[in-house]
């Protein structure tokens, strides 16, 4: 490993999730070590990527976060390149 290398911690709560005969994987992450906030980030079944643009304090919160964009808007929300902004 280089020295200059980032060091990703990935949060458990991490995870594949298929709904509706769509699949989605759910990556929440930060850099190893830091107090930073939790990114939150869905990669679709293409590898499309929707990334929030906000840190999250908790890696529970964007957990919290996703389910209920999934549940108010559905998981087709993430299938396709979106130009809508995530908070």
């Amino acid at each position: 490993m280089n020295d200059n290398e980032v060091q990703i911690e990935e949060s458990p709560l991490s995870q594949r999730l298929m709904k509706d005969g769509f699949e989605v994987e759910i990556h929440i992450y930060r850099i190893a070590g830091s107090k930073d906030g939790w990114t939150l980030e869905v990669v679709d079944e293409e590898g499309a990527s929707t990334v929030w643009d906000e840190p999250f304090d908790t890696d529970q919160e964007a957990r919290d976060e996703v389910m209920r964009t999934i549940e108010e808007e559905g998981i087709a929300t993430f299938l396709q390149p979106s130009d809508k902004e995530m908070h």
